[in-house]
């Protein structure tokens, strides 16, 4: 009961600092029970907990059935990306804010294939991530950024910068082989539930995705108002991209559900045009793997933020602020330094692009110029398949790794 009354006056102080704080709600320190132990880093594997999904698409020959597919993927994800904490702990989690080239990587082993996460953080004023997910077997890959800027307005508001791309192999071998690229944008999402106590993520607005065959998607999130409506509701269609109104498919339902995908307008809706139906909640994700801690780099995230999430884990708030507090003080210092010698941090996966060609003319198509995002996030984040070959040929000797955990910690070696 103690406890509970604690948290309580934790959290009505909380929401009392939301309220009157103005800029971007991410630097304030939530309750001891709303932290979560996990860093934003991780979040980018939420992309492919269903590798089988996630490749489908490689293996259909109609570009208009591989949007679908495209879009039944995406829809897969909204699960795992903005539902998994409230499901597990009751409430949604504020995660670790990442530290300038904090890294998470990991992989799948499945049907599918193994499909490879590399996950960095590549800027952090404004703070933004950058992943690569690749599927080995179809060459299918994901590549993306995104960055958070949160708000009050009555409820958290968190509006999200950045977009993902897709690219599917789709015939032809080596040097010929073509490539199809789907233009993903992020949806805008709200935090319900902030005066019981027991936040959730809502996703609200509409978003794209826009393919290089001329096929696009949209997808509309609603949830429950006061009157009617259900949570986490969903409704999308795919199209010709110059003709909206010609619906290929249609697909409604919840996203963190069950969702039923239909061929043809939604006025036509019956068994006979059923496609399939996802079952958001019984489908059961791969297990990610990533190595031991001991064999991790010493910038990948569960190793760097290991004594901070076991004071989380133990509810050791203290511990907390004291391990918390050595990292950040180190990043003020490392920044410092690089200002003072006038250099920067050296990406190690990724590399920021001022342009891209293909993603222009498809986000023209969409209705949503990417010119705002490097501005906003640095650069259009790219993957570097060079520097990545640089990294993974790297072997660090014990003196070289006690060097880097020093210095992540603002210690003397």
């Amino acid at each position: 009961m103690a406890d509970a009354t604690a948290n309580s006056g934790s959290w009505s102080a909380f929401l009392k600092s939301i309220a009157s704080f103005n800029g971007d709600l991410s630097s304030l320190t939530a309750p001891p029970f709303i932290l979560s132990s996990q860093s934003l880093t991780e979040f980018s594997s939420y992309w492919a907990t269903h590798p089988p999904i996630f490749t489908a698409a490689a293996h259909e020959s109609d570009p208009a059935k591989r949007a679908m597919l495209v879009l039944k993927w995406f829809l897969s994800t909204l699960k795992h990306q903005y539902a998994s904490r409230s499901e597990q702990f009751g409430n949604e989690k504020k995660p670790l804010n990442p530290f300038l080239g904090e890294l998470f990587l990991g992989s799948w082993n499945d049907e599918a294939g193994k499909t490879t996460l590399i996950s960095e953080q590549v800027s952090h004023h404004p703070p933004a991530t950058a992943y690569c997910i690749r599927n080995d077997k179809t060459g299918v890959q994901l590549e993306g950024y995104n960055a958070q800027k949160a708000s009050f307005k009555s409820t958290i508001i968190v509006k999200q910068i950045g977009h993902a791309v897709l690219t599917i192999p789709v015939g032809g071998t080596g040097d010929n082989q073509e490539l199809e690229r789907y233009l993903i944008t992020l949806p805008s999402l709200h935090i319900e539930g902030l005066i019981f106590g027991a936040p959730f993520v809502e996703l609200d607005g509409s978003t794209t995705i826009t393919s290089s065959s001329g096929y696009s998607a949209k997808i509309d999130y609603s949830g429950k108002g006061w009157l009617s409506g259900k949570k986490n509701t969903v409704i999308a269609t795919v199209f010709p991209t110059d003709n909206e109104k010609e619906v290929l498919y249609n697909i409604t339902g919840q996203w963190t559900k069950e969702f039923e995908i239909y061929q043809g307008p939604a006025k036509k809706n019956s068994k006979a045009t059923l496609v399939s139906v996802y079952d958001a909640a019984g489908t059961s994700q791969s297990e990610l793997i990533i190595e031991p801690l001991e064999k991790q780099h010493p910038l990948e995230s569960r190793r760097a933020w290991s004594k901070v999430a076991e004071a989380i884990q133990k509810s050791d708030m203290d511990s907390v602020s004291v391990e918390k507090t050595k990292i950040e003080q180190a990043q003020r210092l490392m920044r410092a330094k690089e200002t003072a010698g006038n250099h920067t941090w050296e990406r190690r996966y990724f590399k920021a692009a001022t342009e891209d060609e293909t993603l222009t003319l498809l986000g023209k198509a969409a209705g949503v110029p990417l010119d705002g995002d490097k501005d906003k996030t640095g650069g259009l984040w790219r993957f570097d398949a060079e520097k990545a070959a640089k990294a993974d040929a790297e072997e660090l000797n014990a003196e070289q790794i006690l060097q880097l955990e020093n210095e992540l910690l603002g210690q003397q070696a």
